[in-house]
């Protein structure tokens, strides 16, 4: 069954166009990430899946029912079987953790309640915080308990909207790896909006990089970073070195490499830093070390290459890595040999 089906979605806000035919689908039981900028429509796509905000067009399917189409509403919110976290989780502070997650249980009888805040609190392993409130908690207890509030009415699709934003480090990985087997354990559906890629990478099955109201690409994590589909989503995810195609000739003519391809006048190639090997030169390459920096994974040499050896000031900059520290100074001349043909893109 697909979970959410988006088709054609359009949302403008005092003439302000937020999204621009906003399409996508996500099977049932899939975790998709929303990936991108700020101000590209990330948090007004969850919102008007959410039904939080109205489109102006377009048709949205939940589970097989629409609940959006032709301009209207089909299915208001609270018939949606949503949860929804927002960034700074919304816990109300002068409620107790379990009043908190009662709110969000209208209708049911008080044995019923409190079964489900036990469950959903069982199911985030904070079974014992009750009673407290979310000012004694820590910003992942307190995330944890947005997820138990969320998840207490049973929704089949969990909307998160910058989720791991105020947690960091190891409780921010460990997090999301039991938020993720969670989630799959109960076959959950989820949307989550980040900016930040390696949560998309730790976290979802596809990753939808949007640019500018649209999607600009959607796909597995690493399909999306390491065969983007334009230079947007290359730029963003910072997949490496793109060089036009009107440079690559130039650029290749200082490059040791083993790949042939006819240049035209358009179009990018997308240089992987980890694939650009260097060493010192004793002749003016045009190829100059500019910086380096340790990553954790390694080292990361950044280098400007001239276009033109009459014009010094016209040069693109590269990024290499190497896993050892390589016997270098900034300012010293190198070669360079790329090991791997480069992906095309679209301008």
């Amino acid at each position: 069954m697909t979970a959410v089906e988006m088709s054609n979605i359009q949302v403008a806000f005092d003439d302000v166009q937020i999204l621009k035919n906003l399409s996508f689908s996500l099977p049932a039981g899939e975790i998709l990430c929303l990936l991108g900028p700020s101000g590209c429509g990330k948090t007004t796509a969850l919102k008007t899946i959410a039904g939080l905000v109205k489109p102006q067009q377009g048709h949205i399917d939940l589970f097989g029912h629409s609940v959006f189409s032709d301009n209207k509403i089909d299915l208001p919110p609270q018939q949606r079987s949503v949860g929804f976290i927002f960034q700074d989780y919304a816990l109300f502070p002068h409620m107790t953790i379990g009043q908190n997650i009662a709110y969000g249980l209208p209708g049911l009888s008080k044995e019923e309640r409190q079964q489900r805040i036990e469950e959903s609190l069982q199911l985030v392993e904070l079974s014992d915080l009750q009673q407290r409130y979310p000012h004694e908690l820590s910003g992942g207890q307190q995330q944890r308990i947005a997820v138990a509030r969320a998840l207490a009415p049973k929704p089949q699709l969990l909307l998160m909207d910058e989720p791991f934003s105020n947690v960091d480090g190891q409780v921010k990985r460990r997090m999301m790896a039991d938020l993720r087997r969670l989630l799959k354990d109960h076959n959950i559906s989820c949307i989550f909006v980040t900016h930040a890629k390696e949560e998309a990478f730790a976290f979802a099955d596809k990753t939808a990089v949007m640019v500018a109201g649209d999607i600009a690409q959607l796909d597995k994590p690493a399909i999306v970073y390491n065969q983007p589909k334009n230079c947007a989503v290359a730029e963003f995810m910072e997949s490496g070195n793109l060089t036009s195609l009107r440079h690559s000739q130039k650029v290749l003519d200082r490059i040791d490499h083993h790949w042939h391809k006819d240049l035209d006048n358009s179009g990018y190639w997308l240089f992987k830093p980890q694939h650009v090997t260097l060493k010192r030169s004793l002749q003016n390459t045009g190829i100059t070390l500019i910086d380096t920096t340790y990553i954790g994974r390694g080292y990361q040499y950044e280098l400007s290459i001239q276009l033109d050896k009459h014009n010094p000031d016209k040069a693109i900059t590269w990024k290499a890595e190497n896993e050892q520290p390589l016997d270098l100074n900034i300012g010293d001349n190198l070669a360079i040999e790329y090991l791997a043909s480069p992906h095309w893109l679209q301008n």
